[in-house]
This record gives structure tokens, C-alpha cells and sequence, in this order.
């Protein structure tokens, strides 16, 4: 299948550049027989069924993205965490990655107040897909909070903020380690999730931390031939075992966005159909023709032409079908992207 074959018109104001006030974001209901409704977010509970298992991804994401100057001439650079080797080492993206030569030091902008520790990395590598490998001078983890920006996505453009530390995290959020929040579970509320209780459906939780991959964009021709970035994940006992009991009475598996079907998917994968316990990684490239094991209902908000996230909605619910709720999502005005609006897909 062509990459192109993904492809719509997406007019530059459907991007949302600022988050809606949580549970108010609109729900295209794509339903799986009938015509598609528009809904809100807040109707969620409502749409399912008593014995549903609702599944959310509890990663948290961690102020990734930093600044700093070089010691000896101030020239500065940026960093982009991606993922942590052991407490001094981290893989990162440099930009401008030219100026991380091998024995040149950046001191990390923000860290010289008075009573505060000045933190300096080096790059000691250069590695595959831009990254790098730097040695900090002092784990950098504790500081994070105190000199890291929240790693907003490349579409949105403005300068994280304040507001973006808090509404850039599900409230759910538990488990630090992500780059990009799984931005559907970033419309819940705690009033959302004790309704889905009072109706009688299931919550549960599994990790995977969202990494780089998921603004990889599709450069090949062929879509087969793109190669998904490895991720982290976790899945407990406990949420294994909601899987299993809900799949035995004939409830449904709700995967709140993509990134908990990948994690569902491929564990499903790995226990020959059975979705096991214990931690992995998922380098799962969903699209069409792809044959669900785990997964029944999904919400997930509205994804970039050409990006395998959209490639992974069509393979759920039809290529054609996803495409012409996009134009209608388009027509109707609905928000795009990380803050934007969202879908509820039954599969095909």
C-alpha cells in the first residue's frame, strides 16, 4: 500500500494550538454500523456498554526538552531527551547537532541560581537517527522538574508554558518516562472515570512510554517499508487478568489511544492471542490488513496525514471510513492533534 494513499487536506487552522478545558473536547462517534454522530468527550460512559474494560496508558511525560550553552563560548544549543541508559547517560537529539563535538561541554541554562547545582553534559557519541549519547556530569533526572520544558509537539507552535505542565499530563499519569503524552487519555476527568464506574464498565491501566517514533514521519513510498521506533511497555497482573475475565463474560476492550493498542497488540502477539503480564517493547507497525487480537473500541484523537497512527485508525476501521470521517471532521471544524478533538472507533 502506497504511503500517499494516506494523505488529506488538512487546513492549517484545524490545528489546535491550546488544549480545551478537559472532558469539553467534541467525540466523533464512529460507529460500526450506523452513520457517525458527533458527541463530547463527557458522553463516553454513556456510549459503552456495562462489562466494558476501559484501558488507559499511565506514562507520564518528563520535562525532555532543554536548553543549554556551550562553557567556553555560550553558544547555545537545544536538547531533546529520548532515553535514559543509566543515571549519567542519556540518548538525546541536539539541535544544531554540529556544535556536539567530542570534549566540548554544555552547562544546562537555568541551573546557576544561588543554593542550585550546576548541571553539564557531553556528548561522547554520535549514533543512528540523529541521536547522540551524552554524559552528564551529575544525574540529571532530579532536576528535570526545575530546568526542563515540557516537550510540546513540533505543530504546536508557541513556547511551552505553565499550563502546559499540568494539561500536557493525563490524571492518570503515574509513571515518568514518556516524550509525548497518549493524548486521548488527555481528555479524562476524574468525573469521567467514576462514571464509566457507576455504569458499570472497567478500568485499568498499563506503560508504555511514548517515544520519538510517534513523530517519525513516513518517508517511504511503500508503507510496508517504514520501521516503527522500539518502545517501552509494562502490563501488570492485575491488568492482564481484567483483560482475560472481561474477554471470558464477552465484554469489550476499549483502548484509550494508540499507544495502548500497540501495547495490547503486541502482547497479544507474544502469548498467542493472550494478553500476558510483564514488561516488553513494541516495534509494531499497525495498518491495513493488520488482524486485531485484543482490542474492540478505541478513542484516539485526529492524527497527521501520512503518519502511521492514522495508518493504525484505518487499519482498525477501514481506510475509506477513517478518511471520510476526517473530511467530515474537517468540514464540521473539529480540532486536530495532541490538543485537539477525538474519535470514538468501533472495528470493522
Amino acid at each position: 500500500m502506497l504511503t500517499r494513499h494516506f494523505d488529506f487536506h488538512l487546513p492549517q487552522e484545524s490545528i489546535a494550538q491550546e488544549p480545551s478545558p478537559r472532558g469539553q473536547s467534541r467525540l466523533l462517534h464512529l460507529d460500526a454500523e450506523g452513520p457517525q454522530r458527533h458527541r463530547r468527550v463527557s458522553d463516553l460512559p454513556f456510549l459503552l456498554r456495562a462489562g466494558d474494560l476501559v484501558v488507559v496508558n499511565d506514562t507520564r511525560v518528563i520535562p525532555a526538552r532543554l536548553f543549554a550553552k556551550r562553557e567556553d563560548t555560550g553558544g547555545r544549543i537545544e536538547v531533546l531527551l529520548v532515553e535514559r541508559e543509566d543515571d549519567l547517560h542519556w540518548q538525546a537529539l541536539l539541535k544544531p547537532g554540529k556544535k556536539a563535538r567530542q570534549g566540548r561541554r554544555f552547562v544546562l541554562e537555568g541551573g546557576d541560581a544561588p543554593g542550585t547545582t550546576s548541571v553539564s553534559f557531553q556528548a561522547e557519541e554520535s549514533l543512528e537517527d540523529g541521536r547522540y549519547r551524552l554524559r552528564f556530569s551529575t544525574p540529571v533526572d532530579p532536576h528535570l522538574d526545575r530546568l526542563g520544558h515540557i516537550p510540546l509537539p513540533p505543530y504546536i507552535k508557541r513556547p511551552d508554558d505553565e499550563r502546559d505542565r499540568q494539561r500536557y499530563q493525563t490524571v492518570f499519569a503515574n509513571q515518568p518516562g514518556a516524550i509525548a503524552a497518549p493524548t486521548a487519555g488527555l481528555h479524562f476527568t476524574e468525573e469521567i472515570l467514576d462514571r464509566l464506574v457507576i455504569e458499570g464498565v472497567g478500568l485499568t491501566t498499563v506503560t508504555l512510554h511514548v517515544g520519538i517514533g510517534t513523530f517519525k514521519p513516513v518517508t517511504a513510498e511503500l508503507a510496508h517499508e517504514h520501521r516503527m521506533d522500539r518502545e517501552r511497555f509494562h502490563i501488570s497482573a492485575e491488568a492482564a487478568e481484567k483483560i482475560r475475565s472481561t474477554r471470558a463474560k464477552r465484554g469489550r476492550i476499549v483502548a484509550i489511544g494508540t499507544t495502548v493498542v500497540r501495547t495490547l497488540e503486541t502482547a497479544a502477539l507474544e502469548g498467542d492471542g493472550e494478553v500476558r503480564c510483564g514488561p516488553g517493547s513494541s516495534e509494531l507497525f499497525i495498518r491495513p490488513g493488520f488482524s486485531f487480537r485484543a482490542v474492540d473500541l478505541l478513542v484516539t484523537n485526529f492524527h497527521l496525514p501520512r503518519s502511521t497512527l492514522l495508518m493504525l485508525v484505518s487499519a482498525f476501521a477501514g481506510r475509506e471510513r477513517t478518511l471520510a470521517a476526517y473530511r467530515e471532521a474537517v468540514d464540521k471544524g473539529y480540532r486536530f492533534y495532541s490538543y485537539g478533538d477525538a474519535m470514538l472507533v468501533e472495528r470493522t
